[in-house]
């Protein structure tokens, strides 16, 4: 899409942008319980402001609910981790490993926060899908900001960098002294299973990259499609999650403590479509393309539409629309859509509720 010259977005659209209510800065909006219930210091030395700030708090003003920025959501490692003794490789301290960097957790623990381990999914095996949970955990909040215009290298540079604070914070939840002797003695029970991404150290080789450009295409996918509140053009799929982001930064309020922002969550009253403009570049950009991944939406529309259910169904309506444009010889753009209907529909693709 961009190296075709293609149009596309990165961060936030204020909010006057679609006449959206859930688009650009969120402060104040506080949906999951990833932010901090309780005060804790965000300063070096507790208290003095001119002492600077913890790692990982940005020195930037709150700002203004719905204003536009180009911040986007935390990116972090889907882990994959395990109880089972005879399954499990320890934790090691990564290279590069700062145990600075999670002082704010300190502080956090300290401030009797206990929920380590609120998201440590049980899959098959004695296995997890351990995401992100609480105000400090395994978003990397704020280190993703350069990543959708980055070179290849920088990615990479990224990535290593997402690996390391995670790893890190694996290590110090099971051995710093300062953790609460309960949460060290639990996280020591588990590790990475030794029969997964045995090439890669037992580490997923695929950071969870939740956002990045965003198409601007013939079609907008906004909250207004998402919360049925506009009829969709052309429908070729639907969705159904939470219009959701994680936050995109830590910031300090103006009473002086830590807060996280741009986490959210409102839940579509009901499954709804994704129209075919979704797919498809303006005509006079590029006559044959289609992007089912970096679909063109708003932010927080992208957030419901980018669940890899709604991924592989947008990329099989792309690859029916592809083939019927190369028998036409035409623009995707000029897809006959009734033909591409018939052939969805033919499929088993569901493009509207029952009525």
């Amino acid at each position: 899409m961009a190296a075709a010259g293609v149009k596309y977005h990165v961060g936030r659209e204020a909010n006057s942008v679609y006449g959206e209510e859930w688009n650009g800065n969120q402060v104040g909006i506080l949906h999951h319980g990833h932010h901090w219930k309780m005060p804790v210091d965000p300063f070096k030395q507790p208290g003095n402001p001119a002492s600077g700030l913890l790692p990982l708090i940005s020195a930037d003003p709150p700002g203004t609910r719905g204003e536009a920025d180009a911040r986007v959501q935390a990116y972090c490692f889907r882990m994959c981790l395990t109880d089972h003794p005879d399954n499990r490789v320890p934790f090691a301290k990564p290279a590069g490993y700062d145990p600075g960097t999670y002082e704010l957790l300190t502080r956090t623990l300290a401030a009797g926060w206990r929920d380590v381990f609120g998201k440590f999914d049980a899959i098959p095996n004695r296995k997890t899908d351990t995401n992100n949970h609480g105000p400090f955990s395994f978003d990397h909040i704020g280190a993703n900001y350069d990543y959708p215009e980055a070179s290849h290298e920088r990615r990479r540079e990224i990535i290593a960098d997402h690996a390391r604070y995670q790893l890190g914070l694996l290590w110090f939840l099971a051995h710093d002294e300062r953790v609460p002797a309960d949460i060290r003695t639990k996280m020591q029970t588990w590790g990475l299973p030794k029969d997964e991404y045995a090439d890669n150290g037992h580490w997923s080789p695929q950071l969870y990259i939740r956002e990045a450009r965003r198409m601007l295409g013939a079609d907008v996918l906004t909250e207004h499609e998402c919360m049925g509140h506009r009829e969709v053009k052309k429908p070729i799929g639907m969705g159904s999650y939470t219009l959701d982001s994680h936050n995109v930064r830590r910031y300090v309020t103006p009473v002086g403590t830590v807060q996280n922002e741009g986490d959210i969550g409102v839940k579509p009253k009901q499954p709804y479509q994704i129209g075919y403009g979704s797919l498809v570049p303006t005509k006079t950009e590029c006559t044959n393309l289609l992007v089912p991944v970096c679909l063109s939406a708003s932010h927080i529309a992208y957030g419901s539409a980018r669940m890899e259910p709604v991924f592989m169904l947008l990329g099989d309506a792309a690859a029916n629309a592809a083939v019927l444009a190369a028998r036409a010889g035409s623009a995707v753009q000029d897809v006959d859509y009734p033909s591409l209907r018939g052939l969805l529909e033919s499929q088993s693709q569901v493009l509207a509720l029952p009525k």
